[in-house]
């Protein structure tokens, strides 16, 4: 089965690695509600910030790389490290699931989706986009305006 790109790892990853992982970006966008001198900076993290998709990408290349050294060194039975994890890599892109993103998730890893997420609600709150929701003073009402008008 071929999972679709855009939902495919958070249909792959436990229920409460996902909730842990949405919990922290309202956290976030809840405090910068209430300290907006962070949010520059912050989306300055959040520029900087690896996906799941790329911290699974330089994982199996620097192994299947490692992979291929070690064979040339000596021992070629190191092929089957590149050989299992190219294959993992498959698994991931077509099915969005593979043996190290459970552990990925659960470390707080994030999609691209997930930090535009953020990114987003943090400029709603920034006002790059007009106004939104109550007044300034009303912290909580403004995070999660912000964060309805990012996961539109």
């Amino acid at each position: 089965m071929v999972a679709s790109t855009v939902e495919r790892v958070t249909d792959h990853t436990s229920a409460s690695a996902n909730h842990q992982i949405m919990r922290g970006i309202a956290e976030s966008i809840r405090w910068h509600a209430a300290h907006p001198e962070g949010i520059d900076r912050r989306l300055r993290e959040l520029d900087r910030e690896w996906d799941i998709e790329r911290t699974l990408e330089t994982n199996a290349a620097t192994l299947a790389f490692t992979g291929v050294a070690l064979a040339y060194k000596g021992d070629r039975r190191w092929l089957a490290l590149p050989a299992l994890v190219t294959a993992f890599l498959l698994q991931h892109a077509i099915q969005g699931w593979c043996p190290p993103l459970p552990v990925l998730r659960r470390l707080g890893f994030h999609t691209a989706r997930e930090i535009d997420t953020e990114r987003y609600a943090l400029k709603a709150l920034r006002g790059d986009f007009g106004p939104i929701g109550p007044g300034p003073h009303d912290h909580d009402s403004r995070a999660s305006h912000a964060l309805q008008a990012a996961r539109l």
